[in-house]
């Protein structure tokens, strides 16, 4: 069973090494070089603390992202993945110096260029060492050939993933499929070799490598036919499973007591991922609250003038693992509706105070909500939460449904930054913002939810959709 961190049998030591390797060397070496010019003797804790920078940064970076192109999109997304590690790495590693006793260095300018520096050539190095890497690989041309068995949607991303991918040194022939055209994917420019029985022959004559089989699961009986079709060769065969149709969340093999397992649905947030989060939430509502604390006075009295009522508004709703929790709002309405029904606002709704709808637009009702974050049932990014009475209602109507409440809900998220914010008055409509839900926590990394947060600003901003 591969365990998290080893090498890929898809690609060279040379490319493991550099992705396991370059960061923690960069990180450690400089921050040697910068003890070593202020001064401090390279030896006893000293020498301690340059192995514990490489060991922290070894697993804070634990595969760098080697970039063989570089696009806008590909330099924005790596920049916020490496600044949001080491912001991590710098908290992690001040916290060490001061238990070290040597504390006094936080203050050094070495190691405040230790600190500036760093992240910028871990950054250049990725773009630069790529490309290099990319160059060497080209060079020694592709040695891999290899086929896929079913047109289906997986086997398709499968082979583009394979294609563009120049480390892996593979070459993917065609497709074999016993389907007619039109019932399966577009294979895109690869061509249909033939049908799976032609597949022991085909692999024979052209020195293939490897087999990809993206077959569906309810097919067991032909791939298991196919696999005694090729145990007179020498290929080695992968099985794909056609999962993905179904709401995996951070699938991945693991071993439970010796016996292997997959992780078909999963929090992303295990382990130091759930702890980095944790420590965004708790740094980044603190900040808020502080610098946020007179205008949220402001509102505070604003409300308790302008209308009959709390200043605050608590509402049940769901949090992780389906919990009920409440949730902490400005009050914006005449009501304060907590029951089994519970309608939605909508456009113009008589409920809403002439104050709470100025609130609702700009967001700033959901302003207590950073309390919520401090208190642990909410965090700064996440599926936003709905009120129980409408989980009740849609987990019977949206397949997957509650899946998204494997984390805590967010003050914001992928779907209201993708203009699913206010009002869901359709199925379909809620349907929608489940699906940017769900992706968000199957492609969750600590960048997106700093990515998030920018462009809730620019969506408040344009104050749209929240009644």
């Amino acid at each position: 069973m591969k365990q998290a961190g080893a090498p890929s049998v898809f690609e060279s030591p040379l490319v493991f090494l550099l992705k396991t390797l370059f960061a923690p060397v960069v990180a450690s070496g400089i921050f040697l070089a910068s003890l070593r010019f202020e001064g401090y003797p390279l030896e006893g804790v000293n020498i301690l603390m340059f192995f514990l920078v490489f060991i922290i940064v070894s697993h804070t970076f634990k595969v760098t992202r080697l970039n063989d192109r570089l696009t806008a999109r590909s330099f924005f997304e790596t920049a916020f993945d490496t600044l949001a590690r080491w912001i991590f790495t710098l908290a992690v590693v001040a916290l060490l110096t001061y238990i070290a006793g040597i504390e006094d260095f936080l203050d050094e300018p070495g190691f405040l260029a230790w600190a500036a520096a760093t992240p910028l050539i871990l950054l250049f190095g990725q773009f630069a060492v790529g490309p290099m890497v990319s160059s060497y690989v080209r060079r020694q041309g592709s040695h891999r050939k290899a086929v896929i068995v079913g047109v289906t949607e997986m086997g398709v991303k499968l082979a583009e993933a394979i294609q563009g991918h120049t480390f892996l040194r593979t070459d993917v022939l065609g497709f074999f499929e016993d389907r007619p055209a039109d019932r399966t994917a577009d294979p895109r420019d690869l061509p249909v070799l033939g049908r799976t029985a032609d597949l022991p022959e085909f692999v024979r004559n052209h020195g293939v490598h490897a087999v990809y089989i993206t077959l569906p699961i309810a097919r067991q009986p032909r791939i298991l036919e196919l696999l005694d079709g090729l145990k007179d060769s020498t290929v080695s065969v992968y099985f794909v499973p056609d999962l993905f149709m179904t709401d995996l969340l951070q699938a991945r093999w693991d071993t439970l007591a010796g016996i292997p397992v997959m992780a078909v649905c999963e929090s992303p947030f295990i382990g130091i991922r759930g702890l980095s989060k944790r420590l965004m939430d708790i740094v980044g509502a603190a900040v808020a609250l502080v610098l946020l604390a007179p205008v949220m006075l402001l509102i505070a009295l604003a409300v308790r003038l302008s209308s009959p009522g709390p200043v605050l508004f608590k509402q049940r709703r769901y949090g992780e693992d389906g919990e009920e929790i409440f949730v902490y709002k400005f009050r914006t309405m005449t009501v304060c509706e907590d029951g089994g029904t519970v309608t939605q606002a909508k456009h113009g709704d008589a409920r809403v105070t002439p104050l709470g709808a100025i609130l609702r637009r700009t967001s700033l009702d959901e302003l207590p909500q950073f309390l919520n974050v401090l208190q642990g049932t909410m965090s700064l990014v996440g599926p936003r939460p709905h009120a129980v009475a409408h989980n009740e209602l849609y987990r019977g109507l949206i397949k997957g449904y509650m899946v998204r409440h494997k984390v805590k809900p967010g003050i914001t998220g992928w779907a209201q930054v993708n203009g699913l914010r206010g009002e869901t008055e359709t199925v379909e409509k809620m349907a929608a913002r489940i699906s940017y839900d769900l992706e968000y926590l199957r492609n969750w990394s600590l960048w997106l939810d700093l990515w998030i947060l920018l462009k809730t600003v620019g969506v408040v901003l344009k104050q749209k959709n929240a009644y």
